[in-house]
């Protein structure tokens, strides 16, 4: 019996029922339950509403004794994170009659409807609070969970691990984010299983490219190093996951103070890049364009104190920002303005580089994961001890005093 299972089964001997007891409560035979409880077969949805009054919970807390424990989110040691399934909303009744009509049990039009959402929520990545995104990655993950165990044909089995690896490598990325680092390792090795068993090469050199940018973040830059040449070897030649994967060796290389491999990693991103015909909107976060070159060669040059960051961190901010309101941001201009910062710092224009600090921290958009990026520059500001030390200080801490999502 499986852990899901088992759960269903301790619930059902806690309400006081044996099988065919709870078999009579709910309009099933016993045999029927036996395979909901060995995890042969899941409940039909005509089936839950009788299967949660018996059971005494409610329909979201069935979905969550039926999740697999390998798709569903784990509880950390904080207890910050419980499982959130599908609500019965309008974009679920949605889907479930897409399914229930279609000639299997997933369908053509689910899975489309799934991967259309998913593309969706990687172009709002970009622009939207991470703890707000990550409620409809939760819920779309949830979802596909629900689908594992249902009919389906080989090429749907493929395409609904292909969604749901992109659902887990998205969430994994949000949880890194918001410094849920025990969510994080669970998402990014349940999307490495779906992509091995649909043997999608370019979701798992993703895999390995996020957790890259997660150990860099926390300075162990020689595994970052270590993992983005993984990811770039797992990676189809051409591909957003081979670039990224490259860009991110730059960074790990820039930290690491390896100046001729950094700027040679550098090069291989801007040609890579500039051969990208964007397909699913430029802000979509696993597809790489021009515009995410300039910003990641900015920061790049930043770490290892080229002058030539300023000019590519002002191209970011001149393409990105609309006229000065800080708030509408995205989340690249935020990190434009710390690069330009750092560069600034590092000529002797003070002045400029505590603005670009302050308008960077004061939007907004520098989220949890990249807190130690405007910590650097206050510290610099602090160690000359320039007369806007305490104001920048003042900025970041409440910057860190905001909320990280649930």
């Amino acid at each position: 019996m499986t852990s899901r299972r088992r759960r269903l089964t301790e619930r059902r001997k806690a309400c006081g029922f044996n099988q065919e007891e709870f078999a009579e409560a709910v309009g099933a035979d016993r045999s029927t339950v036996q395979r909901w409880e060995s995890g042969k077969n899941d409940p039909q949805p005509w089936q839950r509403p009788k299967i949660a009054k018996a059971l005494s919970i409610t329909s979201s807390e069935l979905d969550a004794l039926l999740i697999p424990d390998a798709y569903a989110p784990p509880q950390s040691r904080t207890g910050w994170l419980t499982v959130a399934p599908p609500d019965s909303d309008d974009e679920f009744d949605a889907l479930e009659l897409a399914r229930r009509v279609s000639a299997s049990d997933v369908g053509k039009e689910t899975l489309n409807r799934l991967e259309v959402t998913f593309d969706e929520l990687a172009m709002k990545y970009p622009v939207s609070p991470p703890q707000d995104l990550l409620e409809r990655v939760r819920k779309h993950s949830a979802y596909v969970a629900r689908l594992m165990d249902a009919r389906m044909t080989l090429a749907e089995q493929r395409r609904l691990y292909v969604v749901g690896g992109w659902f887990q490598l998205l969430g994994a990325t949000l949880h890194i984010d918001l410094n849920q680092e025990h969510a994080a390792t669970a998402r990014l090795q349940t999307a490495a299983t779906l992509a091995q068993h649909a043997e999608h090469r370019e979701i798992e050199a993703w895999c390995y490219e996020t957790d890259a940018w997660r150990v860099l973040t926390d300075g162990d830059y020689a595994r970052a190093l270590e993992l983005s040449l993984i990811a770039q070897e797992l990676a189809p030649a051409g591909t957003s996951a081979a670039i990224q994967a490259t860009a991110q060796e730059g960074r790990a290389r820039a930290r690491l103070g390896e100046g001729p491999g950094m700027y040679a990693a550098i090069d291989r991103v801007q040609r890579m890049s500039s051969a990208m015909s964007p397909r699913k909107g430029t802000e979509h976060h696993y597809q790489y364009d021009p515009g995410k070159a300039l910003a990641y060669t900015a920061t790049t040059l930043a770490w290892i104190g080229d002058p030539a960051a300023e000019d590519y961190a002002r191209q970011v901010i001149t393409r990105l920002a609309p006229a000065g309101d800080v708030e509408k941001w995205p989340r690249r201009v935020a990190s434009a303005n710390i690069d330009l910062a750092l560069a600034l710092l590092g000529g002797d224009r003070l002045d400029e580089a505590c603005n670009a600090a302050q308008l960077a921290i004061l939007s907004g958009r520098i989220v949890p994961s990249n807190h130690w990026r405007a910590l650097e520059v206050v510290r610099v500001v602090e160690r000359r001890q320039l007369p806007e030390a305490s104001d920048l200080r003042e900025a970041y801490q409440g910057l860190k005093a905001l909320p990280k999502g649930d």
